[in-house]
């Protein structure tokens, strides 16, 4: 299994990123797999695929590129490079790390990646960096773009989710739950990242940043010594579009909006996570919450500079009296 060795004060300067470039690479993943993990996702294969496949039948160099830059057990570095954590970039700004990569790099990236030989053409190539580029922004322009503020939000939301986890119950469990099955916390300062059989790495005074993504996808980059990113996939119920289901009866007695962001209360969440999650406005949000506040329903408290609501006693039996879907 791949491990990395954190050190107390790397792990105390760790916080969370949203990154624009990650995001479209995960997106670029997906559609390089054509594969989706909920309904949602299946949706936004259907309207990108037909196009993502025009775009690198135009290109063939591109396509051979894609295919070995995402190979089966590892990316390519120069596709991944690792945010700089200071502040949110543009992805503009992002994208120019790899527009900017070291062409004599890349090959041996590429063959990492590939697990063997890289194929002729791309040898041959001069341009790898910027034809890369030139996919990614395709990818962000066309697929990631039109979507960026609800996804966004989404990322923002579940940002909040961890920060609570984390201020409730520790580093440990908060790590446990970023890639179940791959990534969990083995105790003396070490970290699992993946299954894989790399040797460890040790994260000793470098910023450790941790990024979500809403595509089903994940990896691990790092930069020298400095900065080191674990990329993790949103929670499903952060992921998904779908939501739980209201009950008739719920939503005739509260009304659908309202029961729309009750139901979804079971675990604390933030305004800004009903926002992304109901694509209702905030300042209904607000007044919805008000109203379940005043009624008895939910209850609210702080993490951090987060205010969380969650179901009071009565809010839970009445939703489950309901038989609604949770989140």
């Amino acid at each position: 299994m791949g491990w990395w060795q954190i050190g107390t004060d790397s792990l105390a300067g760790s916080r969370f990123v949203v990154s624009p470039l990650a995001e479209t690479v995960a997106a670029l993943k997906t559609l390089n797999l054509a594969t989706a993990a909920h309904p949602g996702e299946r949706s936004w294969l259907t309207a990108h695929l037909p196009a993502y496949r025009e775009r690198l039948a135009a290109e063939p160099l591109d396509a051979l590129l894609v295919r070995a830059a995402l190979g089966p057990t590892w990316n390519a570095g120069f596709l991944t490079p690792t945010p700089l954590g200071e502040r949110e970039l543009s992805f503009e700004e992002e994208v120019v790390a790899v527009r900017e990569a070291e062409p004599a790099d890349v090959l041996p990236e590429l063959e990492r990646a590939i697990g063997g030989p890289v194929p002729e053409p791309l040898r041959s190539a001069r341009d790898l960096p910027h034809r890369m580029a030139g996919v990614l922004e395709w990818v962000w322009r066309e697929t990631v773009l039109p979507d960026w503020p609800r996804r966004r939000r989404v990322l923002e939301a579940d940002v909040v989710a961890r920060t609570a986890r984390l201020a409730r119950d520790g580093w440990a469990a908060a790590l446990d739950e970023l890639n179940p099955g791959k990534m969990r916390w083995l105790g003396d300062g070490r970290l699992q990242v993946n299954r894989r059989a790399y040797p460890p790495r040790r994260i000793d005074g470098g910023r450790l940043l941790f990024v979500p993504v809403t595509p089903n996808q994940g990896w691990v980059s790092w930069e020298g010594s400095e900065r080191y990113a674990v990329v993790y996939a949103c929670s499903g119920a952060l992921a998904g579009t779908a939501g739980p289901v209201v009950p008739e009866a719920l939503g005739a007695l509260l009304g659908g909006a309202r029961a729309g962001v009750l139901v979804r209360l079971e675990s604390p969440k933030s305004t800004s996570q009903l926002v992304a999650l109901t694509g209702q406005g905030l300042g209904s949000v607000g007044r919805h919450l008000k109203v379940l506040l005043d009624a008895g329903l939910v209850r609210r408290g702080r993490a951090g500079r987060s205010v969380l609501y969650e179901w009071t006693e009565a809010g839970a039996v009445l939703v489950r009296a309901q038989g609604a879907g949770t989140s």
